[in-house]
């Protein structure tokens, strides 16, 4: 086991920052880590400027849960650790379901960044967050009942495309009442 989650770096929705400083929950994701490859992750992450903003920048600490942080600032931590990690297989866990639509375009930017030259399997109902994907798999009540690429599937007649269609009318109408 220990063998394997050496080759996996996980994002999970619900992010659990450790009580200790912003710094050392970085450093998770590798525990000797120098302090400049901890900023250079916080950069990639997009979160660099927000810790550099806080009194005790790096050496903020942050409450249990990490209750002292907005629920993006937490997502792009929790990013930067797992950039840190370098590993060679992402897993992203509704990375982005909780996001608001503020800190959605950081952690779109960091996701990208985080997905480079890597194997990414992402859990997602956010359908902009796997537009680009090379293999989209779109399973329903357990069963896998479609997968191709956003262009193959939003082309078929199916599941996806409904799904599709269904987000970009609630897009919309977001847009609309904010207008």
């Amino acid at each position: 086991m220990d063998t394997l989650m050496k080759h996996i770096s996980v994002v999970f929705q619900d992010v659990y920052l450790f009580q200790d400083t912003i710094g050392n929950n970085i450093r998770y994701g590798r525990p000797e880590a120098t302090t400049e490859e901890i900023k250079a992750a916080a950069r990639a992450a997009r979160c660099h400027d927000f810790i550099a903003a806080l009194p005790q920048g790096y050496d903020t600490p942050v409450g249990e849960g990490g209750s002292t942080l907005s629920g993006g600032e937490k997502q792009r931590i929790s990013i930067a650790r797992a950039m840190l990690k370098n590993a060679p297989i992402v897993l992203l866990d509704e990375a982005t379901a909780s996001i608001d639509p503020e800190n959605e375009a950081e952690i779109q930017a960091a996701l990208r960044a985080l997905s480079a030259d890597k194997t990414l399997i992402v859990v997602a109902h956010r359908l902009n967050t796997i537009q680009h994907a090379d293999q989209i798999v779109v399973i329903e009540q357990g069963r896998i009942v479609q997968k191709g690429t956003h262009d193959e599937l939003f082309a078929a007649q199916g599941l996806y495309r409904s799904f599709w269609g269904k987000s970009s009318q609630a897009r919309n109408q977001t847009f609309s009442s904010r207008v």
